[in-house]
């Protein structure tokens, strides 16, 4: 897609930029991308606001230039580019820009927005076709003789492909469903659905609304939500590993709960990585699916070339947790961090070797963690050093190499 958008725009700048829209809002549905993150999505790609309003539904949602949620009770210019949801409601997405089209002064819009990439969680949605609705959003008050402007080539892109995953969302969270059905689970963490409609929600889940919850968020699964525990503690923790050693030596994850997933209603957990959110009241759902998507980049395959971790619980992260908004998915990794890849490279034995030492209070404890004699893992953290360009011997190396490992996971795709 971005060979044929980059061809595209050779021959024909709004033909390529509307292809990168397609890609941008295809992602979006595969993510499983929310409402405000879709309207985000058209307001940064527009380089203008973006409004989406469905009063039968009460949505009301509105994001500026920047990504940032600002609604407004001010209604919306009839000269507006807008789209509505289906041919014969009242939902509508706006795209708050008037004249011809062009974004606001200092703004890029189209091509250049699409190379920096937008903004959004990545949680719910889905891609569905809609027709523009030449009508205007609504009749001009007296005296107004505006009408309403035809939108540029990308503009009518950007609204068809944003109101067509804003409709399935709608559709999939708004609307009936099986007791058991996954939008259920969609609209419980989905913070612009109504409190009455969560609520029921999780009633149909059988949740009581008076009790805190988790969200989890599998790497390879739907999200799910599970009752935590009343009493304080770790009653509500998932099972530990049988054994924090992996096999043939080498410490595969201190926290390897794959095979020993708990018995919960519906499809079974996925094995594999999985984030945990905090424990909280039903309403706040939504941040504890946040918290848990973070968690879950924290997380490690639990692998000789990825050693740590498999399930990680957003409440134990605490301030490590800021480091995910330094180091975004798929960015540059850190010099540090690079640093350990190189070596990575040239000594496979030593990311656990590394993971070992961060994870266990002592040398020796290091050294029994992944079956290797002291004066073993001595000669092993000598070549390493050399490998990497710093001490990991001394409290500040090891804060440092500590560093570097969680910002290696943080910076995969």
């Amino acid at each position: 897609m971005k060979e044929l958008a980059g061809r595209l725009t050779a021959l024909d700048p709004d033909a390529g930029a509307a292809v990168r829209v397609i890609a941008y809002f295809d992602r979006l549905a595969e993510s499983r991308a929310g409402l405000e993150a879709l309207v985000r999505g058209a307001a940064v790609l527009a380089g203008c606001p973006a409004r989406l309003a469905d009063p039968e539904r009460h949505v009301h949602v509105r994001v500026e230039t920047d990504g940032t949620r600002r609604d407004t009770g001010t209604p919306p210019d009839p000269a507006w580019p807008a789209v509505r949801l289906s041919p014969d409601g009242t939902a509508m997405l706006w795209l708050e820009r008037g004249g011809d089209g062009a974004g606001p002064a200092g703004v890029a819009s189209g091509p250049g927005a699409l190379a920096r990439g937008g903004g959004g969680d990545a949680r719910h949605g889905g891609p569905a076709a809609t027709v523009l609705d030449p009508r205007p959003a609504q009749a001009a008050a007296p005296g107004q003789e505006r009408t309403q402007h035809t939108p540029s080539v990308v503009d009518a892109v950007i609204l068809e492909r944003a109101a067509g995953a804003v409709r399935l969302v709608l559709d999939r969270t708004r609307g009936r469903a099986p007791a058991h059905d996954p939008a259920l689970v969609e609209t419980l963490l989905d913070a612009t659905a109504p409190e009455p409609a969560r609520l029921h929600a999780a009633r149909r889940l059988g949740l009581d609304p008076t009790a805190p919850a988790r969200a989890l968020a599998p790497l390879n699964g739907r999200p799910r939500v599970i009752p935590a525990a009343p009493e304080a503690g770790s009653g509500d923790r998932l099972p530990p590993s049988v054994s924090p050693r992996g096999t043939e030596g080498t410490d595969r994850a201190r926290a390897n709960v794959s095979g020993d997933r708990p018995a919960l209603p519906g499809p079974p957990l996925p094995a594999g990585r999985l984030g945990v959110g905090p424990a909280v009241p039903v309403l706040e759902l939504p941040r504890s699916w946040a918290e848990a998507r973070t968690a879950l980049r924290f997380t490690a395959e639990g692998t000789p070339r990825d050693p740590g971790p498999r399930v990680v619980y957003a409440d134990e992260l605490g301030g490590v947790a800021l480091l995910a908004d330094l180091v975004p998915p798929g960015s540059e990794p850190p010099a540090d961090a690079r640093s350990l890849e190189a070596a990575a490279a040239t000594a496979p034995w030593l990311p656990v070797t590394l993971h070992a030492i961060t994870s266990t209070s002592s040398l020796r404890a290091a050294a029994a963690e992944i079956n290797v004699h002291h004066s073993t893992l001595q000669e092993r953290l000598a070549h390493a050093e050399h490998l990497l360009g710093w001490p990991i011997r001394t409290p500040q190396g090891r804060l440092r190499l500590h560093l570097a490992l969680t910002m290696r996971r943080l910076a995969r795709p």
